[in-house]
């Protein structure tokens, strides 16, 4: 969320997330965001392409309109068209594919989900995959590049490059295993 300080990081974020789309040769009709992380880069994206914005809730408002996306016209639908959805981080994939879900349910194709940055957990890439029609998730960065990254620059030693290694193939296990106490959230 730092990057929203810097003019110049989110344009560097929107350029990459072109680049992307470029590779794809994919032109979506329509940008999504999800609230509330990935608005400002959807909306960068969107500024940068011309194209329409909205952006997705994980629940409907409970006053007014009680929307779920808001800048939809009346009828809330997307009347089919391509949408791409954007999100800041991709950890287990909940909330992005809560996300695509939505944008469906209100008729928009939605085949690719982009964010800045991805743990590229199992979880996630399991649930992406459960996704009918197909949502595909990308990143311009991922965990194994920012592991790369921290030991070329010397910002973790081999240990510690070791250790996150060894978190990302068991992210949920490995404070317990390290003698942290276990952490469980309410409803689990």
């Amino acid at each position: 969320r730092r990057f929203l300080a810097s003019a110049q990081s989110r344009a560097t974020i929107a350029e990459a997330f072109d680049a992307i789309l470029d590779a794809l040769d994919y032109n979506p009709e329509a940008i999504a965001g999800t609230a509330t992380a990935g608005i400002p880069h959807a909306t960068t994206l969107a500024d940068l392409r011309g194209l329409p914005l909205s952006y997705v809730r994980s629940a409907g408002k409970d006053h007014g309109l009680r929307n779920i996306i808001e800048g939809l016209g009346t009828d809330g639908s997307y009347h089919g068209q391509q949408v791409l959805l954007i999100e800041d981080l991709i950890s287990t994939g909940g909330s992005s594919i809560q996300a695509v879900e939505t944008i469906i349910e209100a008729d928009g194709a939605v085949p690719y989900c982009l964010a800045i940055f991805t743990y590229g957990l199992a979880a996630s890439l399991q649930a992406f995959a459960a996704v009918h029609p197909i949502c595909t998730p990308l990143a311009i960065l991922d965990y194994d590049m920012m592991v790369h990254t921290a030991r070329k620059t010397g910002y973790v030693d081999d240990q510690g490059a070791a250790l996150l290694t060894e978190w990302r193939r068991d992210p949920f296990g490995w404070g317990e295993a390290h003698g942290f106490p276990r952490v469980v959230k309410e409803g689990t």
